[in-house]
């Protein structure tokens, strides 16, 4: 992909993060040492890699069900599509009855758990918000790709229908039990957390998604997510967890606090500006991953130059130390959201590959007054957009079999629906 517009710091952000993101990936058939991690720098031994790439700390050869989530649409959007669908179906596949259908925390790049974070059947690093962020992402790598594997293969459906059933709920004794959010550092003893309560409820119209997808009903999953909100809206009442003697737990919590925004269950303005003071201010996380999730959680509320904003402290942030080591660019959750940020964010493209469609909508801030994304991957084609600000957007079909039915959005809420053969460019003007 290549990114072209008058805003140079927007040029310069693209370029380092794409060709760094792509620098984390393997091909099929590498070899290379695995289980490396702090301890043992050179790892236990050597192994054939799957189509992979790094999720999680450089330090250790693997990839991470938190990290890789997060990273998969800026994965897919960088011609990584075949690893996605790899690493994926080792999270499904980890999710066996002996481990009580919660998939396994960490795998080595040829698919072997990564031994750091397992110890054994009962004793595996398990973070709630995963088990739901993993259903999530089958429904949204399916919009992406088309790839009929991500409704029809039985490990990834048997892993969805086994996860949804699942309690958003933490065992309370550290992470090695099983602990309700990805907030590893709080040390609260919560039996269930914001972020968890919040992918579970995305988990369930993913879900819906997904049936529809094979032909079957989805409403009940979508009742099961009405339920999931009514509940939090009825019961929470600005928790953001409650303990497993039942007391809710307020105040800030990072990921157990703005999940409910990113998620879609919570969409209370003042709760959004809450979260931006926290952020920039001491409640800032210390680890730069986290702040990888703000530019996502703002764009969904349409407050772009908040979003923006966020891009830019990530990225001017590249080259200051990680609080575990190396620089903050080298943590590859930064240079992949980065990617996906760009194109979900700021030109806010929502693909339907198995439909042959996608729809736009400008996310662009004030300073940035134009900016044009080339080579999308969508389903069996490619497109290029560009938004001249808000008034104008135009979509040329890369592919030469592929005629996409796309919808434009402006941001007064109007919209436009074309058809864009193989080759053209068609643009669509507000008003």
């Amino acid at each position: 992909m290549q990114l072209d517009s008058g805003h140079d710091e927007l040029v310069a952000m693209f370029a380092w993060a794409r060709d760094r993101a792509l620098r984390w990936a393997h091909p099929g058939g590498t070899r290379g040492p695995v289980n490396v991690d702090e301890r043992r720098p050179h790892g236990t031994g050597e192994g054939v890699y799957l189509p992979s790439y790094w999720a999680g700390y450089a330090h250790r050869s693997g990839f991470y069900a938190r990290d890789f989530v997060h990273q998969a649409a800026g994965a897919h959007l960088l011609g990584l599509a075949e690893a996605n669908l790899a690493m994926i179906r080792c999270f499904a596949a980890s999710a066996t009855e002996e481990h009580g259908h919660r998939p396994v925390w960490a795998f080595n790049f040829d698919g072997s758990y990564l031994s750091i974070d397992y110890r054994g059947p009962d004793e595996f690093v398990r973070e709630a918000p995963a088990v739901f962020e993993l259903v999530e992402c089958v429904a949204a790598l399916y919009r992406w790709t088309g790839e009929r594997a991500y409704v029809h293969d039985s490990v990834l459906r048997d892993y969805c229908s086994n996860a949804i059933a699942l309690p958003a709920t933490g065992r309370g004794a550290g992470i090695f039990q099983g602990i309700a959010s990805y907030n590893e550092l709080s040390g609260e003893p919560l039996a269930v957390a914001g972020d968890g309560i919040a992918a579970q409820y995305a988990a369930h119209l993913a879900m819906a998604e997904l049936a529809r997808a094979r032909g079957e009903d989805g409403g009940r999953f979508e009742a099961l997510a009405a339920r999931l909100r009514r509940h939090y809206e009825q019961e929470w009442n600005g928790a953001r967890g409650f303990t497993f003697d039942g007391r809710p737990v307020t105040g800030w919590g990072a990921e157990n606090s703005w999940f409910m925004p990113l998620k879609g269950l919570c969409e209370d303005p003042a709760y959004l500006d809450y979260i931006d003071a926290q952020a920039s201010g001491p409640g800032r996380p210390e680890n730069v991953e986290a702040w990888t999730y703000l530019p996502d959680v703002f764009f969904r509320h349409g407050r772009q130059e908040t979003a923006w904003r966020w891009m830019r402290e990530i990225f001017h942030a590249r080259t200051a130390p990680h609080v575990a080591g190396g620089l903050n660019g080298d943590y590859p959750e930064v240079s992949f959201t980065l990617v996906s940020q760009v194109v979900e964010g700021l030109l806010g493209v929502r693909p339907d590959a198995p439909g042959n469609a996608l729809t736009t909508l400008s996310r662009l801030p004030a300073e940035i007054g134009w900016a044009a994304v080339s080579g999308i991957p969508i389903g069996r084609g490619s497109v290029t957009v560009r938004h001249d600000g808000g008034h104008a957007t135009t979509l040329t079909n890369l592919s030469d079999r592929v005629t996409y039915r796309w919808t434009a959005r402006f941001p007064d809420g109007s919209a436009t629906t074309r058809h864009v053969p193989p080759g053209a460019t068609v643009t669509a003007e507000h008003g």
